[in-house]
């Protein structure tokens, strides 16, 4: 069989409002950042790694004109270049870092609105400066939980379609109970799943994906459904 050649070309995710699935395990914490009524104007996105937070993060970002950043990247950033609404992703990232934590700590004191994003409470990014640890604790908390069945469904189809690929309902309904649990896993396969049928010159049914799953192991390590 004459395989195709297969160049990883990194697509485009879209951060758009309209590409954002709300379900049972997002919708309370969409609601929560949407109303914009924060108390002191401060939030907390807690959630899994995959669960959305840099999704809801950037459509919030958008809807309030803000700035955002990695808060690792805090201890070298230009702060006069950073005012009005802010985003800090990855707080976690703070830990270890004295001038990242200034950083944030200047930051809380002179945005007029800020979104925090971290994937757990601020008792476990290891702070070291008093003055901010006492400020962050007391944010308020948005709540994403894991992906549930609904929203890897949804997310399945959007990461097909943005490989320009159509699939049959059944397939994600034989998928779904064969993956990870996680919207990391669920890119993570249908860019396999792609790059496989790109190399065969295959079309993606649930015959391959079945094929795929055995081959890959998938099916001896979560069960076959």
């Amino acid at each position: 069989m004459i395989r195709q050649s297969v160049f990883d070309l990194s697509l485009q995710q879209s951060y758009r409002a309209e590409d954002y699935f709300s379900c049972g395990s997002n919708a309370r914490a969409q609601a929560q950042l949407m109303a914009r009524d924060w108390p002191g104007g401060r939030m907390l996105l807690i959630g899994p790694g995959g669960a959305g937070k840099t999704h809801l993060a950037h459509i919030w970002a958008a809807s309030a004109g803000a700035q955002m950043v990695a808060a690792a990247d805090l201890g070298n950033a230009d702060l006069g270049r950073l005012s009005g609404a802010l985003v800090i992703e990855d707080a976690e990232g703070l830990a270890g870092d004295p001038s990242a934590e200034a950083a944030l700590f200047h930051l809380w004191n002179r945005a007029e609105t800020l979104l925090i994003t971290a994937a757990a409470p601020p008792r476990d990014w290891g702070l070291a400066l008093p003055d901010l640890v006492s400020r962050v604790q007391s944010m308020v908390i948005a709540q994403l939980d894991a992906p549930d069945d609904a929203l890897l469904s949804a997310v399945l189809v959007k990461l097909f379609a943005d490989r320009q690929i159509q699939v049959q309902p059944n397939l994600i309904a034989f998928l779904l109970p064969r993956m990870e649990r996680s919207v990391a896993a669920a890119r993570q396969i249908v860019a396999d799943l792609d790059a496989r049928s790109l190399a065969l010159g295959k079309p993606i049914t649930r015959t391959f994906v079945a094929e795929f799953l055995r081959d890959d192991g998938t099916l001896d390590r979560i069960g076959p459904g």
